[in-house]
């Protein structure tokens, strides 16, 4: 396979880290928070306790876990204003959009950083399982045309369902092949 063909991989996977970085999003995401703790440093690196907020959805892509996000000062201010509530407590179940800004200062220097603001407003009812009928629809659609690009025009479903949808229609199709 080419250098072309291969999917790119950022310098800053080599580290592994247990907390989702800057290498980590490719294009902002929207994901809803499951919870925000106060925890020590995972990466053992200090003993210092970090704002880390956890996620309803378990995969940033299909096969890549989605990592908690540990809270800088500017990120903790933009969830008070996302929840109207400086307390870590009130945070569970904000929505929120993550994104890399290329010019975070951290140390006197300029680097990327992960940053979050609420997520884009839309009038697009959004798709889950529990609405049975559209949540049908969307799995039709999806074996009628390969993609959801049509029902996410008119629609909106998590990256977490996304992938249950499409693993859902997968078995379906295992179970019951077309003959």
């Amino acid at each position: 396979m080419s250098q072309n063909n291969q999917a790119k991989i950022h310098f800053k996977k080599a580290f592994n880290s247990p907390y989702l970085s800057s290498a980590d999003i490719e294009e902002p995401i929207e994901v809803t928070v499951s919870q925000a703790v106060i925890e020590g440093d995972k990466t053992k690196r200090s003993k210092d306790l970090f704002n880390t907020i956890y996620f309803v959805e378990k995969e940033i892509r299909q096969g890549e876990a989605l990592k908690p996000m540990i809270l800088n000062v500017t990120n903790c201010k933009t969830m008070k204003k996302i929840t109207g509530s400086g307390y870590i407590n009130d945070w569970e179940g904000a929505r929120i959009r993550i994104y890399v800004d290329p010019n975070v200062r951290n140390r006197g220097e300029m680097v990327e950083g992960l940053r979050i603001m609420k997520p884009f407003a839309s009038n697009k009812p959004a798709i889950t399982p529990q609405n049975e009928k559209m949540w049908t629809r969307a799995k039709e659609a999806y074996v009628r045309d390969g993609n959801l690009d049509k029902v996410l025009e008119r629609a909106t479903l998590s990256q977490e369902h996304i992938n249950q949808l499409i693993n859902e229609c997968n078995n379906d199709m295992a179970q019951h092949p077309t003959e």
